[in-house]
């Protein structure tokens, strides 16, 4: 028997890698995404695009909300989502986009009592990691709910963890998203510190991995970062969006986090340089003009 399809909105680097690893699943995928190119992409890795929100809605067991920032996932439930489906569907919508969790709980108190089952999953990793199946989903909502698209977990990370409420999804992932993006810019300071002291950065990126100054990142951003291959697997727009909404909640419950301050002034410097769709490991960049 066929399964129901699991709808993606959004079909960039992280909706496209979500909807290859549920087709590996066996899982069928529909999707829709603004750029045709992208709906084009998601047929020929073997999924079915749909021309409007509402052509995919219904007939969809779940709908992941794969977009860009809190503004769209908004307007994608609100104005879209919950028109197509009608008051009382029942729907399970997985958002796992990067919002603002105090805007995400609003938003889900809105739209719970219409029919929308909302969960709050963004997620921790790459899109590189989470296609090698290494990314993690920080829940946030009803435990049973979550418990009904297990398979749907299963097929797309290696790990997850329920973290609380809707919202709480959020915070964890901006908690965990703080340190990635320090450690990111330490690396990116460290390659170019030993560099210029005259050290084959490649040869001290592989000390650096074997050392107590050791953390994940030098896996994923340091070969980048050394070769200067800055083909996107999470953009500096979208770590520098993260970044201010991190300062955001910071500064709602009295924190002043002046570390990460550093760390957006430097991906506001790459934006301004025209760099705002490279890899995020692109702050190298910066740390060398910032050393002249």
């Amino acid at each position: 028997m066929t399964k129901s399809p699991v709808a993606i909105i959004g079909l960039g680097l992280m909706g496209e890698v979500y909807a290859k690893r549920l087709l590996d699943a066996g899982i069928p995928v529909t999707g829709f995404d603004i750029d045709p190119t992208r709906r084009a992409r998601l047929k020929d890795i073997g999924g079915t695009p749909a021309d409007t929100i509402g052509e995919l809605a219904k007939g969809a067991r779940a709908i992941i909300v794969a977009v860009f920032s809190t503004a769209q996932v908004e307007d994608v439930i609100e104005n879209h989502l919950l028109p197509a489906l009608g008051e009382g569907s029942n729907k399970i919508v997985l958002c796992m986009a990067t919002c603002d969790p105090d805007q995400v709980a609003a938003l889900a108190a809105r739209v719970v009592p219409r029919g929308i089952r909302y969960l709050d999953v963004p997620v921790s990793g790459t899109s590189e990691q989470v296609r090698q199946g290494d990314g993690v989903a920080l829940i946030g909502g009803d435990a049973a709910t979550a418990v009904e698209v297990s398979d749907i977990f299963d097929a797309l990370f290696v790990r997850r963890f329920h973290v609380g409420k809707i919202g709480d999804g959020g915070r964890a992932k901006l908690a965990v998203n703080l340190i990635l993006g320090l450690n990111r810019l330490a690396l990116a300071e460290g390659l170019v510190f030993a560099e210029r002291l005259g050290l084959d950065p490649a040869a001290f990126l592989e000390v650096a991995k074997g050392s107590a100054s050791y953390s994940q990142v030098m896996e994923t951003k340091g070969a980048k970062m050394v070769r200067g291959d800055f083909s996107p697997e999470g953009r500096v727009k979208q770590t520098l969006k993260d970044a201010h909404l991190m300062l955001d909640q910071a500064k709602a419950v009295g924190q002043t986090l002046s570390v990460l301050q550093v760390h957006a002034d430097v991906l506001e410097a790459c934006a301004k340089a025209g760099e705002a769709e490279l890899d995020n490991s692109a702050i190298i960049k910066e740390v060398r003009r910032r050393g002249r």
